[in-house]
């Protein structure tokens, strides 16, 4: 199955599937759209594609990830996990041992990558037509105000690129955008990411910061703005990688920067260092909560360029489970192979929605040795944006971290609290309201494994409780003839 080559294909694809459903009637961006999608997120609905939407001159289109059915068709397999099995396949080479960062150094080596480059282009879709000037309006677009309390509306589910004012080298990062006025919008950039260290060098040089906003196109490349990637692994070639074809870029009209050529539209600009920032916010956000308002960079909008028969992305997010889940969901499965190179004894691990990413993490691992869970737990929060876990639960390896209520009931059943929990400090996602500092805070690590000898635990380890194989299989197929189970 090949991954869709634009966002009209995916649309198609999910449509052809049964997994789409277009509205006629006519919504409002303000407010409407959002209540009418977020019940739809939560039953595992289908996408929506909103046909006419008030005020604008192209559909909108939501929860288009919002399943692992689409979130697998998005990425053209028929499930997630062969994705991270071709990650495997690529790591059974002499790798460098040891630390994480020169495993990261190693993976832009790797041949299958590099043979999935981005792949120029002179001409593209999404320069069909070119706006310039008044011309470039972000009226054109249906951007939708998600929740009562956000301060307008705003741009939820952008390619944002940049590139290094030194070296050249793009970054592709997901920020939301609040709308100023049809010209302006503000950028999102928390100190964490790659956007803003281009932003930092770009006002030492003393200089302006070209920016690209692409909408649309493969959702591989959406999907890639979304992921934790190393610093050293571009956006647009693992959207390569996970297409199985290079991605086509083409240069924006405006700058040197390279975009997504079937991008639906694209918004070019700058951002000006030396320009006083500008408030941003409050947004509904992931965590369920309002994040507060607080002064970030203006994007200048110059130019828009677009397909003729564009459609508009969107997403909401809000209180758990939401579309964002799913495109988490996928991270945590892709990312499996590269967190068990480093850590051997990780048999899986699982970030329920209801830690919104980085509030709880569940980990199951082979046990072999005393403070194991410990190191693990410490490896982990020195990894990438594993940094931002508030909690994190080790289990043993036999437990199904997929089933947070199973997972929780293990753990709690083996923890005395005083001997098997850790607290410790390190960064904060700028979205946790409960720090006691800002982008700081304590981390707290719970040992759920059974306790061996020099754990300080000499009792006898009790068995769990489980019926014998045979004894279930038969009596499970009584049930099932019975009518008291599915068949």
């Amino acid at each position: 199955m090949e991954a869709p080559n634009s966002m009209s294909e995916f649309v198609a694809a999910l449509e052809q599937r049964g997994w789409l459903k277009r509205i006629s009637e006519e919504v409002d961006p303000y407010l409407e759209v959002t209540a009418l999608a977020d019940p739809v997120m939560k039953a595992t609905g289908p996408a929506l594609l909103f046909e006419k939407v008030k005020g604008a001159s192209c559909p909108l289109a939501i929860n288009l990830f919002g399943s692992p059915e689409r979130m697998a068709l998005a990425l053209g397999v028929e499930d997630l996990e062969e994705i991270p099995t071709r990650l495997r396949s690529l790591m059974e080479m002499d790798l460098p041992e040891g630390l994480w960062s020169k495993l990261l150094a190693a993976l832009p080596k790797l041949k299958e990558l590099k043979a999935f480059g981005p792949k120029r282009v002179k001409s593209a879709p999404c320069q069909e037509v070119v706006l310039e000037g008044e011309a470039a309006s972000l009226d054109l677009l249906p951007i939708i105000t998600c929740w009562p309390g956000d301060a307008g509306p705003f741009i939820t589910l952008p390619q944002v690129i940049t590139a290094d004012p030194e070296s050249g080298r793009q970054n592709v990062g997901m920020y939301r955008m609040q709308r100023f006025d049809a010209h302006s919008t503000g950028m999102h950039w928390h100190r964490h990411k790659g956007g803003a260290a281009h932003y930092r060098k770009a006002r030492e040089l003393g200089q302006k910061l070209p920016v690209a906003v692409a909408l649309g196109g493969p959702p591989a490349t959406t999907y890639a703005a979304s992921a934790p990637l190393p610093d050293m692994l571009e956006e647009f070639m693992f959207s390569g990688f996970l297409m199985r074809r290079p991605l086509e870029l083409v240069k924006t009209v405006s700058s040197d920067l390279l975009v997504p050529a079937t991008a639906d539209v694209v918004l070019e600009g700058y951002v000006d260092p030396a320009e006083p920032l500008k408030t941003e916010g409050p947004f509904g956000d992931h965590n369920g909560y309002y994040s507060l308002a607080d002064d970030y960079p203006v994007f200048h909008i110059t130019h828009i360029t677009h397909r003729r028969d564009y459609l508009y992305p969107t997403t909401i997010v809000g209180i758990p489970p939401m579309e964002d889940f799913w495109l988490g969901l996928a991270t945590e499965r892709l990312f499996l192979p590269l967190l068990q190179s480093v850590l051997p004894e990780v048999v899986d691990y699982h970030m329920p929605a209801e830690g919104v990413f980085h509030n709880l993490v569940f980990v199951a691992i082979k046990k072999e040795y005393p403070g194991q869970a410990f190191k693990v737990m410490n490896a982990m929060w020195g990894t990438g944006q594993m940094m931002f876990a508030k909690v994190i639960v080790v289990v043993d390896h036999d437990v199904d971290v997929q089933n947070p209520p199973r997972a929780w009931w293990e753990a709690l059943a083996h923890i005395d609290p005083q001997r098997d929990v850790m607290f410790t400090k390190g960064p904060a996602d700028e979205l946790d309201h409960a720090t006691q500092t800002p982008v700081l805070h304590s981390k707290m690590g719970i040992d759920g494994t059974r306790k061996i000898p020099g754990e300080g635990h000499t009792r006898p380890w009790p068995e769990r409780i489980e019926m014998t194989p045979a004894v279930q299989e038969a009596a499970l197929a009584k049930l099932k003839a019975w009518g008291l189970l599915p068949q």
